[in-house]
């Protein structure tokens, strides 16, 4: 079986938008800036005809945010989304899942003596019935990248059973500037395949010069809210 994957190209030329003072990108997609506006004043372009990410909730999100910006008064005068550490999964068999940098984009960016990488391989619990050796099993493989003296999380990826539900709550974690101390310092689901994201080795090693708001070395609980 040979599988092409080509892309796609956005079906614009009906609107014949050069006419309309819209500018046009590589491929023919549609030039927007953060807020979603076209070359054109007032002519606003979301999702996947702009190029970036190619994802339905993402297309909806923009789409939120611009009706927020037009007609929600001031308050979400800034409203607008962010492409950077948008999840996307692959739903093959078994799932693939990815947020954030690989691990070739995090050395471009950081440097490879400012990173740590964290794997883990095994066999997934889902197929512990199967009557075949271990070794025979499919694979569920994982990877963290971490960026700098505190280990932010910058990259995490996940290939094999329970990929895509898992990477839910991880995408919020990496949102919000999660470090391996983070993710040490949860206690694990077990059993589960997602615990092995919080149980890589080494654990709790982490050097926290900044950025993780709990710590697996000394039992810290999550702040408080503010009421």
């Amino acid at each position: 079986c040979v599988l092409m994957a080509t892309g796609r190209s956005p079906m614009v030329e009906p609107l014949n938008l050069p006419a309309a003072g819209v500018e046009q990108g590589k491929g023919g997609h549609v030039t927007v800036d953060e807020y979603s506006e076209t070359s054109a004043k007032s002519i606003f372009a979301l999702g996947d005809v702009c190029g970036n990410v190619e994802l339905t909730p993402m297309a909806i999100a923009a789409g939120r945010r611009l009706a927020d910006r037009l007609f929600g008064g001031p308050q979400f005068a800034d409203a607008k989304v962010s492409y950077d550490n948008v999840a996307t999964v692959v739903f093959s068999h078994p799932p693939m899942g990815t947020i954030g940098l690989s691990e070739k984009q995090a050395v471009e960016k950081y440097g490879e003596d400012n990173l740590q990488v964290y794997n883990s391989k095994f066999a997934n619990l889902y197929y512990g019935p199967w009557q075949v050796e271990a070794d025979d099993k499919p694979k569920t493989a994982m990877k963290l990248i971490c960026a700098g003296k505190e280990e932010l999380v910058v990259g995490l990826h996940v290939i094999g059973m329970g990929a895509d539900e898992m990477l839910q709550g991880f995408g919020i974690a990496i949102k919000m500037g999660a470090t391996k101390a983070d993710f040490d310092s949860c206690i694990a689901l077990h059993p589960t395949a997602g615990e092995e994201f919080v149980t890589m080795f080494p654990w709790g090693l982490s050097e926290q010069v900044s950025g993780a708001k709990v710590s697996p070395l000394n039992g810290a609980a999550a702040p408080e809210p503010s009421l």
